[in-house]
């Protein structure tokens, strides 16, 4: 059994607390360190190691600190790099190939984003589970099997996207780096048809666009394509 904590899924900071009952994960440290300090109750010696999807300070702020605190930080070496990580604190990832923290088996794969190495991941748990969790990218070459658990972004939708230019309120810019940056409610259905998901119990849908999303439509339009369980992450 998985249990997903998402202490906040934003622009303005992406961090989830991830746990199989047995080791506990922090997905991402996009938030000053004190912050998930307090959103975790102070338990960070509860924490067996922390993954980094790319550089971006939305998803990477805390990663420092948190390597000071003494908890490993997995991530890719560009990303490393690009955030200026070193010591033996780091695990440099590499591409499709497994490795094990605690009661998980995590592999890390490509993802298309404007980042210098920027990874999804894959867990898996002793229990039989399998999360995928997959955020800021606008394509997934990848298709999985068994998954029971998805952590997907959501961030906006291209019928929101294409009125607000034609209101004047968004730059046709911005909407070029949106579609080019990030997963939209269009890709994610797409991306949920082209993958097994009979045995997926959970979606959770990440990183919503204060401006470019609805959240109650997205969940409804996600339990209707998938008949799972849809939980739109904090903001």
């Amino acid at each position: 059994m998985i249990d997903i904590q998402s202490l906040g899924s934003s622009s303005a900071g992406n961090a989830y607390r991830i746990s199989d009952g047995h080791t506990v994960l922090l997905l991402e440290a996009g938030f000053s360190y004190k912050s998930i300090q307090r959103a975790l109750n102070f338990r960070m010696t509860d924490i067996a190691g922390c993954l980094i999807t790319h550089e971006h300070g939305d998803h990477s702020r805390a990663a420092a600190d948190i390597m000071r605190a003494g908890i490993p930080v997995y991530t890719s070496r560009g990303t490393a790099d690009a955030l200026g990580l070193a010591g033996h604190r780091l695990c440099a990832v590499v591409v499709l190939e497994p490795f094990t923290l605690g009661t998980w088996t995590i592999m890390g794969f490509g993802v298309e984003h404007d980042a210098a190495e920027p990874l999804g991941w894959l867990l898996a748990n002793q229990d039989g589970d399998k999360l995928l969790f997959l955020t800021d990218s606008y394509y997934c070459r990848y298709k999985f099997q068994g998954l029971t658990h998805i952590m997907i972004e959501c961030n906006y939708s291209i019928d929101i996207v294409n009125r607000r230019v034609l209101a004047g309120e968004l730059h046709p810019v911005q909407k070029k780096r949106l579609l080019r940056s990030h997963f939209s409610l269009e890709h994610v259905k797409e991306f949920l048809k082209a993958n097994d998901t009979r045995n997926v119990e959970e979606i959770w849908l990440l990183h919503l666009s204060d401006g470019n999303s609805d959240a109650e439509r997205f969940k409804r339009e996600i339990q209707e394509t998938t008949g799972a369980l849809v939980r739109v992450a904090d903001r």
